[in-house]
């Protein structure tokens, strides 16, 4: 702001001299002069192209063709700081002879300005003195000046930060300035198109010549963007950046601020500011380039927030820290429903919802806010009183929660939302004593089970839809219920008549209590310990839930009527398959048959390999029976025929050797 002040006014003092000498030497001459005491001023060069033509009348002043203000050296554009078609400069003849400079108009015709920072921080528009200037910046005017009417029509303004990558293009630029009294008010209106949408600047202010200079000074100012619209009322100043009053704010059109401020904001979800977006509170800016809201009130469609919050500056990304307690929040998913759950037709619902989950605005800031609600209501899932700890850091958001009313129970653990490189979720949670029939009606339209559910998940997923998360699963965790029940399924009215026809409406389960543990892999979830407890049966379970697909594999082993020591009884496998919409119950009698005859065939083996170890024994005593009789061989106890033969066939030998010895020695 400043420096477009100063060169305007610096272009204004020249007028005289441009008047002056056009009476006497050539528009040229002029135009040389002109420039020289531009540069001489402002250590940057002044280019005036064609006919330089002062006027007497009908006021004293000034119109030249094209103009244009040299970049700065170190520029990587080859584009002027500033260049126009052309400038009028008319002045008060009468008010210079008493030492005023009283400015009637000042037009530029389609200006071109381009601004840019480089990635050392320095700004192109910050102008190094030249003879009679500080260092640093254009010298201030000696004597005050007052400007009817300042107008800059067709520009175009163009701004590029090369620390940060950030790109700001306005186009069609019109804009006026009125400063009547140098010490007094002055007005600002501007208006262009930014990114296609119509944006507008209303600024009014007091004590121009101290805002001139960058000071504090009363400020009221509207800025609209689109459908965006930001109001400013109280004190600001601009060097540096400096601020305190109220701000209102009416964010409905988040995309359209974004083009103007050189970011890319989408259109946020239902809940979050989709159709209303409001923010109102206590503005401070202390030059630092910190923002505080103080009392700030939080408008996001029905939901309302309030405390206070601190945007402060990072090197990447700005970090916003702060406290909010909100009343009830409802945020939905859109018209595609509840995250395929219950609003979305829930178990009879084709599949999970296809469409893109932006999450883009994560990178925007980080943060550290600290949240509670009396309720929370995700569409899908019903939350009471909440507090969380929700922090980001490079587009990785965690929900640390603190405390979790839910279905009669408490939910805790963490629950993550990772942007970076596309969209991951996962979390570690904990359920103590939900009920599961509200549970499971909310989640997935589902309400046959009834009990009180004590639950623990951890699991991940990855993609940028509800669909492509749900299939990628992996995790792990495990499920115990206490008392309960299972409607629409009679399992031991199965198992006493072998009809797979008890399901339906009246038809139900009763539970002493189910447990087990489960693994999830590839959107599988898969579990081999299911262990059912009822009052007239028990019940062991494996298979796999197909979380992604919304399918059904799963083998139920219940044993009906057996004895109190938890044998005999019947038992008949139940197969329950097919897809979640339409889930099929099947008795496996083949799979009895089967286990009918792998028990005969192991009974046949068992009675043959009995019958093998008695003709085994009736061999045995036969031939020791025969021993004794014809060989006169006694077997020991525990000694086996073959010793007991060898044995004596041995002795046998032995005592025939000494009767032959004793034969030969007698002489015999």
């Amino acid at each position: 702001m400043r420096w477009i002040i100063r060169v305007g006014v610096v272009l204004a003092t020249l007028v005289v001299l441009g008047v002056g000498l056009g009476a006497m030497v050539p528009a040229e001459r002029v135009a040389q002069a002109v420039s020289s005491q531009f540069e001489a001023m402002t250590g940057r060069k002044l280019q005036l192209q064609g006919e330089v033509s002062p006027r007497l009348w009908p006021s004293l002043g000034i119109s030249t063709g094209p103009v244009s203000i040299a970049n700065a050296e170190w520029a990587e554009g080859d584009q002027p700081l500033f260049q126009a078609q052309g400038l009028s400069i008319d002045v008060n003849f009468g008010a210079l002879f008493g030492g005023e400079v009283k400015i009637l108009g000042l037009s530029a015709d389609r200006p071109e300005i381009n601004l840019e920072r480089n990635d050392q921080g320095e700004a192109n528009w910050v102008f190094a003195a030249g003879t009679g200037g500080g260092a640093g910046s254009v010298p201030a005017p000696a004597t005050g000046f007052t400007l009817d009417e300042g107008t800059i029509a067709g520009g175009a303004v163009r701004y590029v930060d090369r620390q940060t990558g950030r790109e700001i293009a306005l186009d069609d630029v019109d804009a006026t300035l009125s400063i009547p009294d140098f010490s007094g008010p002055f007005t600002v209106k501007a208006s262009g198109l930014s990114g296609g949408q119509q944006v507008a600047l209303d600024l009014s202010g007091g004590v121009f010549s101290a805002f001139a200079l960058g000071r504090v000074v009363p400020v009221t100012a509207t800025l609209t963007a689109g459908g965006t619209k930001v109001s400013f009322d109280g004190r600001g100043g601009y060097a540096p950046l400096a601020a305190e009053g109220a701000l209102s704010a009416d964010l409905s059109d988040l995309p359209a601020l974004g083009a103007l401020t050189g970011s890319e904001l989408s259109k946020p979800s239902p809940g979050m500011g989709r159709d209303k977006l409001q923010i109102t509170g206590t503005l401070t800016l202390d030059g630092t380039g910190a923002a505080f809201l103080r009392e700030a009130g939080i408008v996001a469609d029905q939901n309302q927030l309030k405390g206070n919050l601190d945007l402060l500056p990072g090197e990447a990304r700005p970090l916003l820290k702060g406290t909010l307690a909100a009343g009830p929040i409802v945020i939905g998913t859109g018209p595609e429903g509840g995250m395929g759950g219950g609003q979305a037709g829930g178990m009879e619902a084709a599949g999970w919802p296809e469409g893109e989950i932006d999450v883009s605005f994560l990178g925007a800031l980080d943060a550290e806010v600290a949240l509670a609600a009396a309720s929370i209501d995700l569409g899908v899932l019903k939350l009471g009183q909440t507090r969380a700890l929700v922090t980001i850091d490079r587009a990785r958001a965690v929900i640390d929660i603190r405390e979790m009313k839910a279905y009669d129970g408490q939910i805790s653990g963490d629950f993550v939302v990772n942007g970076r490189g596309g969209l991951s979720v996962g979390g570690r949670l904990t359920f103590a004593g939900l009920q599961t029939q509200p549970l499971l009606t909310d989640l997935a339209g589902w309400d046959r089970l009834v009990s009180t559910a004590d639950l623990e998940l951890e699991f991940l997923g990855v993609g940028n839809s509800i669909d492509a998360v749900m299939k990628s699963l992996e995790g792990q965790g495990s499920l115990e219920l206490g008392k309960g029940e299972l409607r629409g399924l009679d399992i031991a009215g199965m198992l006493r008549t072998l009809d797979p026809g008890f399901v339906g409406e009246g038809q139900k389960t009763i539970f002493e209590g189910l447990a087990g543990t489960y693994s999830i892999a590839g959107g599988v979830l898969s579990n081999s310990d299911l262990k059912l407890v009822a009052p007239y049966l028990t019940a062991a379970g494996t298979g796999e839930l197909g979380l992604g697909e919304r399918t059904l594999k799963y083998r139920l082993r219940p044993t009906a009527l057996a004895a109190e020591d938890g044998s005999g009884g019947v038992m008949v496998p139940l197969l329950i398959t097919g897809a979640w919409a339409d889930p099929s119950f099947r008795l496996d009698l083949e799979s009895i048959a089967r286990e009918k005859m792998e028990a005969e065939a192991k009974a046949v083996a068992a009675r043959l390999e009995e019958e093998a170890k008695a003709a085994e024994t009736a061999a045995k005593a036969e031939l020791e029976q025969r021993l004794r009789e014809e060989l006169g061989v006694e077997v020991a106890p525990g000694e086996s025929v073959g010793d007991a033969a060898k044995d004596a066939a041995t002795q046998a030998l032995e005592d025939q050797a000494i009767k032959a010895l004793e034969d030969i020695l007698r002489g015999d």
